[in-house]
């Protein structure tokens, strides 16, 4: 007896191989409930004290950019949020990581991470913003039990690139007079690097073009290539998951 492939059972083939992780039955999803609970809650109580606190300019960081496509990401389960949060920050928030262990041990490097040790400021919200140590770590997580979308380089790098539009021409600048004293100001550094006050080593427009071009090639896609050589891409391990079914004999 022959066996043969039949056109239905292939139809089904392509449709689950080009389909994203969110179309995976539940026993075969890869992120536990107990993450997605725990990382929920989490936000949930991050978001209406940082509006509170903050004002809603602040989720204009890339940081907390990330932090809502990792909300996505664990409950859709879907490569691409997980990856572009992954490209867009891992580097940056190493570097936090990096100064707040060298605070600790009374060696600061950046002193980006000064504020972590200030008492003025409530352990309630130095707690929350520890976020930035272990955000990076779960993306790596995610990422390594979803897989890599290899379209997260072009998708992060627009998504920034429509951030910086915004950071720069509807938020304060750098030494604007605020509104109120917890206002963010020179979101994602759009202004230079000192919040007291613009850069002034070049024209304000060229510092912009400056970063949209320098992030993409210096931190985005260095990261890009390092997450496309060690981690499974993300068509792969959705065909991994995915139940095997034996083809139809006619």
């Amino acid at each position: 007896m022959n066996l043969e492939i039949s056109d239905t059972a292939l139809s089904d083939v392509d449709a689950r191989s080009d389909s994203t992780a969110r179309t995976v039955p539940a026993k075969h999803r890869s992120i536990p409930l107990a993450v997605k609970l725990a990382f929920s809650a989490f936000v949930a109580v991050l978001v209406p004290y940082y509006w509170i606190e903050y004002g809603p300019t602040n989720f204009f960081y890339y940081c907390d950019v990330a932090l809502f496509l990792a909300l996505a990401a664990v409950w859709t389960e879907r490569s691409l949020y997980a990856s572009m949060a992954a490209i867009g920050i891992t580097v940056p928030q190493l570097l936090w990581q990096v100064d707040f262990t060298g605070q600790l041990a009374g060696l600061p490097v950046t002193g980006m991470t000064s504020y972590m040790f200030d008492s003025g400021i409530s352990l309630f919200a130095r707690g929350l913003s520890f976020f930035h140590f272990w955000l990076p770590i779960l993306l790596v997580f995610l990422v390594a039990r979803l897989g890599y979308d290899r379209r997260a380089l072009g998708a992060w790098t627009a998504t920034a690139w429509c951030l910086m539009v915004i950071c720069y021409f509807v938020l304060p600048p750098a030494g604007a007079e605020l509104a109120y004293p917890n206002q963010p100001h020179n979101v994602n550094y759009v202004f230079g690097m000192d919040d007291a006050q613009p850069q002034q080593w070049m024209a304000a427009e060229m510092w912009l073009a400056l970063l949209m071009v320098g992030l993409p090639l210096l931190v985005y896609l260095p990261t890009h290539l390092t997450f496309s050589k060690f981690f499974t891409d993300h068509r792969d391990r959705v065909e991994q998951r995915l139940p095997t079914e034996p083809p139809s004999a006619s």
